[in-house]
């Protein structure tokens, strides 16, 4: 039986070990010092070798390569310190959080990636019914255009967290399998690809799993490729709202207003669409948006609200599309300033037109 890890993918291995590649940090995070690495030899724990036997099993993989590439993985306590929750929490702030993103030089940026794919942009949106703006929004979100596409390597990121994160242990380890399994598809050496100190990878930070599940060939050059392509890119995040039910041509979010204290049971619910709109008004909620859309009465809708320290908070009304973008990233902040972004670019692309 061949390898299931080829053989130029085996020898790459070792090579990596002497050329290892770099990429800008991700999201302002930098790859730690020398001295944030521990001396963990993976391939020696229980847990990894009864994950490498589950993947000779159900996947085919070669234990001895396996055993190879974990004993040559490098274990960072600053990983595990990136994903590990604060202590004492700091209080949230929608202001702050959106200041981050919504800002003149993504704003700029996204109107010059624009300009520079406008067939590509306009070919996604026809193809998967997502807004060419939502689409460059979310590139210019994660990794200012590319920017920022990570300095960690993936290999390294993922097997830290999926062996000694235990709060987030089976989703990672999931990871780290699509991740191998990607790799050998792709013949790809697995010590070359850098990403975030979560293992997200590329223009678009994709996970190995929305990668392996989501990722397209925009660009027809046979190979699809997140970390360069920037139309492959543009493909792809359509394709990965549009595969978890992104609605062409419908709404996303409303501005609303709440009037006395039952809104608070609504927002109990969470941002999965829940409530019809028949009944936002046993909860308090107005939309005037929302209410000149003549939608259904049976739309669902989940209640946003926008927390700054010290200051009102605002409300908003989310609808399924909107609870499409919290699959890229599991926050309504998030999907507020994708929204407000895509937002800013297409008006400032808008009036450099005119």
């Amino acid at each position: 039986m061949r390898s299931p890890l080829r053989p130029t993918l085996l020898a790459a291995i070792t090579l990596a070990l002497f050329a290892l590649t770099s990429q800008p940090a991700c999201a302002a995070k930098k790859k730690p010092a020398a001295s944030a690495a521990s001396k963990t030899d993976f391939s020696q724990r229980e847990d990894v070798r009864a994950f490498i036997a589950d993947m000779v099993t159900r996947h085919g993989f070669v234990e001895s390569e396996l055993r190879t590439l974990f004993s040559r993985a490098t274990h960072y306590r600053t990983i595990i310190e990136l994903v590990t929750p604060p202590t004492h929490a700091r209080a949230r702030s929608w202001h702050a959080y959106r200041d981050r993103f919504i800002e003149p030089v993504r704003i700029q940026a996204g109107v010059e990636l624009w300009n520079r794919y406008p067939a590509e942009l306009a070919r996604a949106q026809a193809q998967y019914g997502v807004p060419a703006e939502i689409i460059v929004a979310i590139m210019g979100v994660e990794t200012v255009y590319g920017r920022n596409r990570g300095s960690w390597r993936v290999i390294d990121a993922l097997a830290t967290i999926a062996f000694d994160y235990p709060r987030r242990a089976a989703y990672f380890r999931s990871e780290l399998e699509n991740y191998l399994l990607f790799a050998r598809e792709h013949d790809i050496d697995v010590f070359s690809v850098r990403g975030s100190y979560a293992g997200a990878i590329g223009i678009p930070q994709f996970m190995p799993s929305s990668w392996r599940n989501w990722a397209v060939d925009f660009d027809g050059d046979g190979r699809i490729d997140l970390r360069e392509s920037f139309i492959d890119s543009i493909g792809s995040i359509a394709s990965f709202l549009k595969g978890h039910g992104w609605v062409a041509d419908a709404p996303i979010a409303f501005a609303a207003r709440v009037e006395g204290a039952a809104f608070r049971e609504f927002l109990a619910r969470d941002i999965l669409p829940s409530v019809p709109i028949s009944e936002l008004a046993r909860y308090g909620v107005v939309s005037a948006g929302l209410a000149q859309q003549g939608l259904p009465p049976d739309t669902r809708t989940a209640l946003i609200d926008l927390v700054t320290p010290d200051e009102a908070a605002e409300y908003w009304i989310g609808l399924a599309n909107f609870y499409v973008i919290t699959r890229y990233n599991r926050s309504s902040f998030y999907a507020m300033s994708v929204l407000g972004l895509a937002e800013a670019v297409r008006a400032r692309r808008g009036q450099r037109a005119q």
